[in-house]
């Protein structure tokens, strides 16, 4: 399955293109949290149209799309825009696939909605630092897997690239700067040094901390929504099985337990609600 885009230069029909068995064009990305459903766009409200109307346009979408011209180029790629939820299958390759898609992307936008204009990310206080950005499991993916981050604040004004930030997202992650600059690959980091990562950050729905895990580690299983906590039992088994790193059975003793409550609805982010 190949990503589904938003060709920008035809905005103002804002059509999905499918790229099967070719490697799609050039495209940004979008990491962002997700805020109430009525507010976000889905596959479906693109094929209705919702996205001709400005006024009922979400600023992260128009925002990203105006940056991504402005950066050239012509495709994005955002997550609840060009994802079927309601197609089960198309889901479950969508969820396996994400690392690679922000990995392969040529930029990727991180949109902090809590941050206002103004902020001074390096400053250990500031709206940065304590955005919710960094506290939501599948935004761990986001940050490592593209190369080239940018973050923007709630006016899509710059806020720096992960090269400028590095210090900052370190303090702030606990993320050594050499995976954050992808000076080291992932997996040379150990099972427990990357879970440890993953500590105190929060999904909306128990199986999704496990889910958005999977490209951490580059493992592959079938979703099973309404599993609860066996999601994370079976992702450990995975892990054992592809990776066989027995540091996997120390880690909660070297770092917090990872968070698998229940998030409000405007604290998710994500490809599932």
């Amino acid at each position: 399955m190949a990503c589904s885009v938003i060709p920008l230069y035809v905005s103002k029909t804002f059509q999905l293109t499918e790229f099967f068995g070719v490697p799609p064009p050039p495209y940004a990305i979008l990491s962002h949290t997700w805020g109430e459903d009525s507010e976000e766009v889905s596959y479906h409200d693109v094929l209705t149209g919702r996205l001709n109307v400005v006024e009922t346009r979400p600023i992260k979408v128009s925002g990203c799309c105006e940056q991504a011209k402005r950066d050239g180029c012509d495709y994005v790629w955002i997550d609840t825009c060009c994802i079927d939820k309601t197609n089960s299958v198309e889901l479950q390759e969508a969820i396996n696939s994400m690392f690679k898609w922000y990995q392969e992307a040529e930029i990727c936008y991180a949109f902090l909605s809590d941050v206002p204009t103004g902020d001074e990310p390096q400053n250990p206080g500031s709206s940065f630092s304590s955005s919710r950005w960094f506290q939501r499991g599948w935004t761990l993916q986001e940050l490592l897997a593209p190369f080239d981050v940018c973050f923007y604040d709630s006016e899509w004004q710059s806020l720096g690239t992960k090269g400028d930030l590095c210090d900052a997202i370190e303090e702030i992650t606990r993320i050594q700067s050499s995976f954050l600059l992808g000076l080291e690959e992932l997996h040379d980091a150990s099972v427990a040094q990357r879970m440890c990562w993953a500590a105190r950050r929060v999904t909306k729905r128990k199986e999704d901390m496990a889910y958005c895990l999977l490209g951490i580690f580059g493992v592959a299983m079938p979703m099973i929504y309404g599993e609860g906590d066996r999601a994370f039992r079976r992702l450990q088994e995975q892990i054992m099985k592809d990776i066989g790193d027995d540091s996997i059975l120390a880690w909660s003793s070297s770092c917090q337990r990872i968070s698998i409550r229940k998030l409000q609805p405007d604290c998710f982010t994500g490809t599932t609600s």
